[in-house]
């Protein structure tokens, strides 16, 4: 194929390619410029054509491939790197404390919950807490899997309601 050849088809074929392009940017002058970059790189790459591709694929696949790559270079250049000095860090060697105190309620007023609820729910649960899958706690206390999955759940539903009261 001649290069006159390659220009003429590549030409009547920007008809098809202005609405992808604006389909693909939304904006009418970021459209405008990659369809001129994907014509000059199909230009650029003439020798990568093989006669009888379909020319319309081959420069959507451009198109698509030529957005993609400017959508991952200007997320790049959004990203924000702050390189300023923690100044306003002034005592920053001192030491915190954490405190232990409201935690140990925490876990103390959640013991207590789960120790309230009914035996049905709490044997159960209480597997389920210490890591065992609902199969083993099925085989364990001699329940179908789905009992034992709907008594979870009910005890998981009690102690929120329990807790959220307190």
């Amino acid at each position: 194929m001649s290069a006159v050849e390659f220009n003429q088809m590549i030409v009547s074929n920007t008809d098809y390619l202005r609405p992808f392009a604006f389909t693909l940017t939304r904006d009418n002058e970021t459209a405008k410029d990659l369809l001129q970059e994907t014509l000059y790189r199909a230009l650029a790459n003439r020798d990568k054509y093989h006669v009888g591709t379909n020319v319309k694929a081959w420069l959507y696949t451009i198109m698509r491939n030529i957005f993609i790559n400017n959508y991952r270079r200007k997320a790049k250049q959004q990203t924000i790197f702050d390189s300023t000095g923690n100044d306003f860090l002034l005592n920053y060697q001192q030491a915190t404390v954490g405190n232990a105190a409201e935690t140990n309620l925490n876990l103390k007023e959640i013991q207590s919950a789960i120790h309230e609820l009914p035996e049905i729910f709490k044997k159960p649960f209480i597997l389920y807490f210490e890591g065992f899958k609902y199969h083993e706690i099925a085989h364990l206390l001699n329940e179908p899997l789905g009992t034992i999955k709907s008594r979870i759940h009910f005890a998981r539903k009690l102690l929120k309601e329990q807790l959220s009261r307190n």
